[in-house]
């Protein structure tokens, strides 16, 4: 199956880069599959270092998005993991990661991209401002919801799915991650 094969090879990466990056950690970030985040490297340095997210990273590369979330930014990444992935009806992954369907993946990941850098209390500010709502507009035009109850800070699609931030303020050269439990979705 073409998808294991691209987790595979996304898996080796991981490998050989956790190995490159293990030294010069700069930062108390919080581990993320298993792995340290280096607050000096970039989303996708990081990103291929941690176990819970390698269809989120096959996906990255599929959709030709690796080199954009390497540049400067500053973003600020929704990295749905895994089992996230896994949620989703049976065969969607493997049929976004089609050739003819790649605009389509490109979209859904990023409307899970924000061009800035916003890190949890800066988001509970910004709804705390707005009422308790706050609209977030993604690079990938979706309008998405932040919502927070005590220190979770939650993330509504425009399908009115909701994602939790299971691990905040991840620190990355060019932005932060928060690491989520679900897959955004754009209107369709």
């Amino acid at each position: 199956m073409k998808l294991n094969k691209t987790i595979a090879a996304a898996s080796a990466a991981a490998l050989f880069a956790g190995a490159a990056f293990a030294a010069g950690h700069s930062g108390a970030n919080p581990m993320v599959g298993g792995a340290e985040m280096f607050a000096d490297k970039n989303i996708v340095e990081n990103a291929v270092n941690s176990a819970d997210h390698t269809i989120l990273v096959a996906a990255v590369q599929a959709a030709g998005l690796v080199e954009t979330l390497q540049g400067e930014g500053p973003f600020t990444v929704f990295a749905p993991t895994n089992d996230a992935f896994a949620a989703l009806p049976e065969g969607t992954v493997e049929e976004l990661l089609k050739p003819e369907n790649l605009d389509q993946l490109t979209t859904i990941l990023t409307c899970h991209v924000v061009a800035a850098d916003a890190m949890s209390m800066a988001i509970k500010g910004m709804i705390d401002d707005d009422g308790g709502k706050h609209p977030v507009q993604t690079v990938g035009g979706c309008t998405l919801q932040a919502t927070y109850m005590g220190d979770e800070i939650m993330i509504e699609d425009e399908n009115g799915n909701v994602a939790n931030v299971t691990i905040a303020d991840v620190k990355q050269s060019n932005g932060v991650i928060h690491v989520i439990d679900a897959v955004l979705l754009p209107a369709m």
